[in-house]
């Protein structure tokens, strides 16, 4: 018989390839396979004692009707891939990890989460990531790098072991994806 948790997992790892896979190609319907995938991956981060990791893919969901919104509102349906001055990209990194301190510190002290701090901080960038991609800033795909690499050994720790299969693709594709929209972004500036 089948393993519910399994085929779960395995459905929102083959939404989550699409996801990545549309977003390089800059494609609007990335955004409807990643709010499914992310709506199932709730649960089984719940599931795996993840709970920044729940919050996060609610928070995936919500962003993906965002970033749904944010791409249709453009015209021509094409939105330029940009930069972030300095001062923003620093603001916005100190507000990660303060993000990523105190959930830390919340679930370290208040719940039986596992890798309460390594959680929070993958989790915190990913919600930095996560709206950078929503507005097509370049440096995002440098932060997918880190918190995926990083969500391999988190994933492997609890036995997620097709989840962490999935964040080693991730890796891989956001080198990819960084090469492409950096070739977009320079063919934009010319």
């Amino acid at each position: 018989m089948l393993d519910l948790n399994l085929v779960i997992e395995i459905i929102s790892v083959v939404l989550s390839l699409a996801f990545l896979i549309l977003l390089m190609r800059e494609n609007i319907w990335c955004w409807s396979f990643g709010i499914v995938s992310s709506l199932l991956s709730i649960y089984l981060f719940i599931e795996a004692k993840l709970y920044s990791e729940s919050i996060l893919y609610l928070f995936y969901a919500v962003m993906g009707v965002y970033g749904w919104w944010v791409w249709n509102q453009q015209k021509g349906g094409v939105m330029p891939v940009k930069k972030w001055p300095i001062k923003k990209s620093l603001i916005a990194f100190g507000a990660g990890l303060g993000i990523a301190a105190g959930l830390g510190v919340y679930f370290k002290n208040y719940s039986d989460a596992e890798s309460p701090f390594i959680d929070a901080t993958t989790t915190s960038f990913s919600f930095l990531a996560t709206y950078m991609e929503a507005h097509k800033v370049l440096s995002a795909w440098m932060y997918w790098i880190a918190i995926n690499a990083t969500s391999i050994w988190l994933y492997q720790s609890r036995g997620l072991r097709i989840y962490s299969l999935l964040m080693l693709a991730y890796a891989a594709l956001s080198v990819l994806g960084l090469y492409r929209w950096n070739k977009q972004f320079k063919s934009q500036v010319i």
